[in-house]
């Protein structure tokens, strides 16, 4: 796609100003919006905010090398230098893959954020091709000086929960738990819900080894009413966040597609990452790179679930999984490498990404009980559209989620290479052509722990984010 200029229309305090010898920036937001279907893309500007609190990030840290992401942006300043960056995925992102992309056009709301600066700057946001290479496909110029830029001082949505703090933010993962669809005295509960998820999460490696690395913070906005919308049971909420299930036509995905709301809500904490609890039982949940992840709190799956979203969310982790319905299409015949870290294509399997935590010995690709594996999940997977589909109570979902980990475990414990780095096929969705590094890892069923690739991608960007 051709890369585009805009007028500047409007401005951002963007050139970094911990650069320019500020301390302490506050935190620019440039909203814009994400248009068009599963052959074009446009983007257009909406706002430019001026958020209420600092900006969270180490002034060291502000370039992204991780080559991770669906889409990066750049800010350049006056001479063309990149004085921040990152990779992100995004909702336009997921879409364009589903089949509805290729009947309509729909439009999504966005935002970046970075060290609001001091003077203007260009903004270039890049897509991956058929190649996953990146190249431009939108910048836009604008200027500090403009009336335009949004400088109000809003009400705060709830009081500030500290639920962990190590440190200043500055040099500190700072996670926001954002509460959706607690009503005003379900403050509680929306606290308790966050102190037992957050410690989940530490218990699982590499968390746990860096707990001290993050701060933990909760926001609650109060609900007029408890839950969420459920469209497929005639369920529909008003909720703050605008939380909902069936994203994408898909039972079990939830999204907020209210951008603004969400945005305006967590200016009111530092913050670099995202998890939307939602105060429902039904299990969900959803996680974009670099844009938030969910989880129904109260599902007796949501220790799993809130990890694993937070895993694609945080650190780019793809599904491993490739026997559950989801809402893309299926990938073309020939697979292009992936650019998440933990799926490959295995073109060559001496330049496997993970080649250095394969043992020798280890084959690639690496054999294990695949039909055995996939002759049951079939049969749990019409097993659990029937429960959906009766409406039966969430209890017999959980049940048979239950049953079929204890197959799974007792299947794994028989492999050859279980517990071995190699390279094994099904995952991304895909039951051919695609790998996993090990048998099994959060990202692929509902095990406890994550396999050492993925442990490995989620260090990289715990440094990504703080003074070590």
């Amino acid at each position: 796609m051709r890369t585009r200029s805009f007028p500047a229309i409007l401005s951002l305090l963007l050139v970094c100003a911990s650069a320019e010898g500020f301390a302490a920036p506050r935190t620019l937001r440039f909203d814009y919006y994400h248009s068009g279907n599963a052959k074009e893309e446009m983007f257009s500007v909406d706002r430019v905010v001026i958020e209420p609190l600092e900006w969270p990030g180490h002034a060291d840290k502000s370039l992204d090398r991780t080559n991770l992401g669906r889409y990066f942006f750049e800010v350049q300043d006056q001479q063309g230098r990149a004085v921040y960056s990152r990779g992100f995925a995004s909702i336009f992102g997921e879409w364009e893959t589903t089949d509805e992309a290729s009947k309509i056009n729909r439009t999504f709301h966005e935002s970046l954020r970075f060290p609001a600066p001091v003077g203007p700057v260009r903004i270039v946001i890049r897509k991956r091709n058929a190649r996953n290479e990146f190249q431009d496909v939108w910048m836009t110029e604008v200027d500090p000086s403009s009336m335009f830029v949004d400088k109000s001082s809003p009400p705060a949505p709830g009081g500030l929960i500290a639920i962990e703090k190590n440190g200043e933010p500055a040099n500190k993962v700072d996670v926001l738990l954002l509460g959706d669809g607690y009503t005003a005295r379900e403050r509680g509960k929306f606290e308790r819900d966050a102190r037992r998820l957050i410690e989940i999460l530490f218990a699982t490696s590499p968390f746990r080894e860096r707990r001290r690395e993050f701060n933990v913070w909760g926001l609650v906005p109060a609900a007029a009413e408890s839950g969420i919308s459920r469209p497929s049971t005639g369920v529909y909420r008003a909720s703050p966040v605008g939380a909902t299930y069936d994203a994408f036509g898909s039972e079990r995905y939830i999204l907020t597609f209210n951008n603004r709301a969400l945005r305006d809500v967590a200016a009111f904490a530092p913050y670099e990452f995202i998890e939307i609890l939602t105060n429902t039982r039904t299990y969900g949940g959803g996680g974009i790179f670099n844009l938030y992840s969910t989880v129904a709190a109260d599902s007796g799956q949501a220790s799993y679930v809130f990890v694993h979203e937070f895993a694609h969310h945080f650190a780019a982790l793809a599904d491993e999984y490739y026997t559950s319905p989801v809402a893309y299409g299926p990938a073309a015949e020939k697979k292009i490498e992936p650019w998440e870290p933990n799926v490959t294509a295995l073109e060559n399997p001496t330049t496997l990404k993970w080649r250095d935590l394969v043992d020798p010995g280890t084959p690639l690709p690496t054999p294990w009980q695949k039909d055995e594996f996939e002759q049951a999940s079939r049969a749990y997977q019409e097993r659990r559209a029937k429960i959906r589909a009766a409406n039966r109570p969430e209890e017999d979902m959980e049940a048979l989620f239950r049953e079929v980990r204890a197959f799974e475990e007792k299947l794994f414990a028989k492999e050859k290479y279980g517990g071995k780095v190699g390279a094994f096929e099904g995952a991304n969705y895909e039951a051919r052509g695609y790998f996993r590094p090990e048998i099994d890892c959060i990202m692929f069923t509902r095990s406890r722990d994550f396999c050492a690739v993925c442990r490995r991608a989620l260090e990289t960007i715990i440094a990504l984010y703080t003074a070590r």
